[in-house]
């Protein structure tokens, strides 16, 4: 499976603690094994972001992504809860 990141998230992920990098990492790994992993909390998203999925990266963490075929996952935005939804 392919992880593409949208360009404009390589720096912001450059930018996030160290901690949330490394659980970044982690989930990525649970993610290229299963999807639907339960601590993943793979889930459809509705309003602004219809179309797209989001899973958990940590307790506030969140990333947002589309799959594109059955290979390829973009990823759109990986911010806390609050910066993305605004609650």
């Amino acid at each position: 499976m392919n992880i593409v990141f949208q360009t404009h998230l390589k720096k912001k992920l450059l930018r996030l603690p160290k901690k949330v990098r490394f659980a970044l990492a982690k989930r990525l790994e649970i993610f290229k094994s299963n999807q639907f992993d339960t601590i993943l909390n793979n889930h459809p998203l509705q309003g602004t972001y219809q179309g797209f999925r989001s899973i958990n990266i940590t307790g506030d963490y969140r990333l947002i992504f589309q799959i594109l075929n059955s290979e390829t996952i973009v990823v759109f935005d990986l911010d806390t809860h609050h910066n993305l939804y605004g609650s």
